[in-house]
Formats: structure tokens, sequence, C-alpha cells
């Protein structure tokens, strides 16, 4: 029975309500209304002006405002990808100079390692010779043995000479067709018979890679009774040497010191070549003569 009251006021209360359709009929007739009266009389000039003041200037300036933003913006993304363009056109001739840089360093680099050979060549002109490159070398820093591009079939034969950089390097130990191993004279237990080229005195000149590892290689069996020898003298392939063709530069006297016996004397050579950086050599195609005894004996 207490529910009868509230019953009643709901009811009251719907009766009351506008449907939502007669409200859009409304404001649409207020519209139209307006909209004649605004053309047809001066009357709502100043309430319009107003209202177009407070809502459609605003209105127009944000238009605007969005509108010159998205203008900004568009023309912004069509730089960026203006500048994108030309970032990767610039990228290619980059590459593009790079890759001609790297071909001109080359052949700049052939050139000078032309230049070099040809100097060595005219340092020893009265031998002839071919130019080889290197292939491969043992493990290890230095160039104490490696292999050669050219070999039997090019006419190398194994105890040819090799030099470089206008030095003696080593010479040829073995040789196939294509190919030849070449042992330098900073080799563990590779001996070389030279002399001072001032005073041609002999001496024995030996390899040691421990040694070499402080740019030098030693020497021993100098007889140098008057001390003649000094430092920087240069050192020079022996006429008697069994291997080794005269006059072939090895290096220059860096240190000396006397011998126990109190005759010979030993120290270190700085090597006329620098055996770390080998690239190309040159072959001497002769090796030395040397008559057996059964040719000297019938030689007298």
């Amino acid at each position: 029975m207490s529910q009868g009251p509230n019953i009643e006021k709901i009811d009251k209360e719907e009766k009351f309500q506008i449907p939502a359709k007669y409200w859009i009929l409304f404001i649409s007739a207020l519209c139209v209304i307006l909209i004649v009266v605004t053309f047809n009389t001066a009357a709502l000039d100043g309430v319009t002006d107003t209202g177009a003041g407070y809502v459609v200037i605003p209105f127009q300036e944000g238009v605007t405002a969005v509108g010159g933003a998205l203008r900004q913006h568009a023309q912004s993304v069509k730089e960026l990808r203006s500048l994108r363009e030309e970032n990767a056109a610039l990228r290619s001739e980059l590459d593009d100079v790079k890759s001609e840089l790297s071909v001109l360093q080359q052949q700049s680099y052939e050139l000078s390692r032309l230049q070099e050979l040809y100097r060595v060549d005219q340092q020893y002109v009265s031998y002839e010779k071919t130019g080889a490159r290197i292939i491969a070398k043992d493990p290890g820093n230095w160039y104490h043995t490696f292999l050669i591009d050219k070999g039997s079939d090019d006419g190398l034969a194994v105890d040819m000479n090799v030099i470089a950089s206008g030095g003696l390097v080593g010479r040829i130990t073995k040789t196939g067709p294509g190919w030849s191993r070449v042992e330098s004279i900073i080799n563990d237990n590779a001996n070389v018979a030279g002399c001072v080229l001032s005073t041609q005195d002999d001496l024995m000149v030996s390899g040691d890679l421990t040694l070499y590892s402080e740019g030098m290689i030693r020497f021993s069996q100098l007889v140098d009774s008057e001390g003649a020898v000094v430092e920087g003298d240069k050192v020079v392939t022996s006429r008697i040497s069994d291997k080794y063709l005269p006059g072939i530069l090895i290096g220059y006297i860096s240190t000396t010191h006397r011998d126990y016996n109190n005759i010979t004397r030993s120290g270190y050579l700085i090597p006329a070549v620098d055996f770390e950086h080998l690239d190309t050599v040159l072959v001497i195609l002769r090796t030395k003569d040397i008559p057996d005894e059964e040719e000297t004996e019938s030689g007298k």
C-alpha cells in the first residue's frame, strides 16, 4: 500500500516529458525563423554579430590554425622526403667516390711497387731477373719462408737468389710448376757468407727470428785487425759464397764487439729489406756456379 504515491508521482513526471523529436522540430523551426529575420531585417544584426564574435570567429581562427599546421606538416613531410632522396643520392655518390678512391689507391700502390722493383732492377742490372708475387707465407709476423707465384715452368730453379727493396731476401729452396718456396736470410739456421764492402773483410751472417724481433740479424767471424769496420758500413754477399751471387746488399753494420779469441769480431746487422711488409720480389735467373774438384783439377 505504501508504493501508491510513488507510482503516481512517476506517472505525473512521465506525462510532462517532451519527446526528443519535438525538441528537434522546435530547434529547426527556430533556426529557420532566425535565418529569415536575419536576411529581411536588421533587428538581430547586433545579436548575430555578437554571436559570431563569440562563436564563429574563434571557430574560423581555430580552423585557420589547424589548416596552417596541416599545411606546414605537409610541407615538412615533403621536405623530409626530398631530403631523404637527396641523402640516398649522396650516399650512392659517396660509395662511387670511395670505390674510385680505392681503385686509385690500388693503382698508386701498384705504381709505387713497380717503381721500387725498377730501382732494384737497376741496382743489379748485370743480372737477368723476373718479378714474382708472394702468394703465401709460413705463420708468424715476418716473411721468413714464403711461396711465390712462379716456378719451374717459368725457368726458376733451386738456389736462385731473391731480392727486394735493394737488398737480399733469400734463395729458392723448392720449386713446383707454378710456384717456388723461398727461405729468407732471417730464418733460423740460414747462413750467408758476406763481406764488408768498404774493407772487403769477410764475415758470416746468420738468421735468428728471435733477434729479428728487434730489427736485427747476427754476424760473426769478422777479421778486422785494424778496426776499420764502423757502424753503418754496408755488408754484401761475398764472392766466396756457395749459394749467393756476389755484391748483393745484405744490410748495415749496427754494433760490433771483439770475440773471446781476441782475433775475430761479432755483432749485429740491420737488414736492407723490410721482412714484415714484403709483397713482390725479383728472382735472379741464374745460380752461383761452383766448379767441383774434378773440374778444377782438369783445368790445371
